[in-house]
């Protein structure tokens, strides 16, 4: 398990963590002194680093602009990052660290296998979670502690259906996704969005998360000869799917969720093959709004780079977290998730309600891949 610290806590201030009850602070919010732990939990290697990467940096920016306003009530917020690498196993060795080591609040994962592994552990010591992974698994979980900063693959497909079916009058539709958390969830969701249109596909393919040869199952796809292939995958093997299925000449328009809204996903496709992708999301454009385009430019000067949706989303799954423990003056715990609970915030993504399954945003926007960048549909 690799893990970075970005800041020391005082000997003593960890020495009382260590003697409060998990997701507890050793004081109370009100007379607690010295910095707030928050863990950022996100994949730095593997295969998902790049989304993890891209995660730690909308957290980190979100608690720099925090503590440069003077933190909370004059006290520092102390983020540290751990690497999940991707993989349950480390993700829930890592909860029970943070769980161990007096963090009152975790921000991350951006994969909802981990998420999902981590849940419970952190349910049981009372960590509230703001989490970027979608998958409906975690909305079904219930848990009081347990909070997405995007929608799940539910609202994503039923738009992307809408698009389809509804607007564009497309039926002949096959499906390619991985039984991963990820992949299942988009699957099961764009799946049930086409039967309640009475759309039967005319190819599922369910690949491993974990494969790269995808020419057998594409060439059964290719004999249907669909007009539209669904990919429900991450950034990576989405564009492997998509090189892949040019490369074997089918024809299709590619659509799905955020991952095929993402510059991974055009480059591993290459750009000529993933033109016209179409993509469900809520962050399309960094020039969407004033406030996004605000965001944007302000993320370019922290790190030479564009920002993009798992960053916008990060941002604002911190943003929330920041104004719940300034309601909470720091406090943790079940008082923390209920501050969480309760905020309501016109984030990028949209404007977050939390419902009772801790889910916060509630709807998304059609999009087209040009030249490498996804542009809102109706400006296409």
């Amino acid at each position: 398990m690799h893990f970075t610290r970005f800041s020391i806590a005082a000997a003593a201030l960890i020495a009382l963590a260590a003697c409060a009850p998990p997701g507890q602070q050793a004081e109370s919010g009100a007379t607690a002194t010295g910095p707030i732990k928050i863990a950022n939990v996100n994949a730095q290697s593997g295969q998902l680093s790049s989304l993890g990467q891209w995660e730690h940096k909308g957290v980190k920016l979100a608690i720099d602009e925090a503590n440069k306003a003077g933190g909370l009530n004059g006290r520092q917020i102390q983020l540290d990052l751990f690497d999940d690498q991707g993989d349950p196993t480390v993700g829930t060795n890592v909860a029970r660290k943070i769980a161990a080591e007096g963090y009152i609040a975790m921000l991350g994962t951006a994969e909802s296998a981990v998420t999902l592994a981590m849940a419970p552990i952190l349910k049981d010591a009372k960590i509230p979670n703001i989490t970027s992974g979608q998958s409906p698994k975690l909305a079904e979980l219930k848990s009081p502690f347990l909070f997405l900063n995007a929608p799940t693959s539910v609202t994503f497909d039923e738009t992307l259906a809408k698009y389809l079916v509804d607007d564009k009058g497309m039926k002949k539709i096959a499906l390619i996704s991985n039984n991963g958390a990820y992949g299942a969830g988009e699957h099961d969701a764009f799946l049930n969005s086409l039967k309640t249109r009475n759309v039967t596909p005319s190819a599922d393919e369910v690949v491993t998360p974990d494969q790269k040869d995808f020419n057998s199952n594409l060439a059964k796809i290719r004999e249907q000869d669909p007009d539209v292939l669904f990919i429900g995958a991450e950034e990576v093997q989405s564009g492997l799917i998509a090189k892949q299925a040019r490369e074997l000449g089918i024809k299709a328009v590619f659509a799905g969720g955020a991952p095929v809204g993402t510059d991974v996903y055009a480059t591993t496709a290459g750009l000529k093959n993933a033109e016209g992708t179409i993509v469900s999301s809520p962050y399309l454009s960094n020039d969407a709004t004033p406030e996004i385009k605000a965001f944007a430019e302000k993320y370019k000067t922290a790190y030479k780079e564009d920002a993009r949706m798992h960053v916008a989303k990060a941002y604002d799954g911190a943003s929330i977290l920041i104004e719940a423990l300034k309601q909470t003056n720091g406090e943790g715990g079940q008082k923390l998730a209920d501050a969480i609970r309760g905020v309501k915030r016109a984030g990028l993504l949209g404007n977050y309600n939390y419902d009772a399954n801790g889910v916060g945003i509630h709807e998304t926007k059609i999009g087209l891949v040009k030249d490498g960048k996804v542009e809102p549909e109706a400006a296409s």
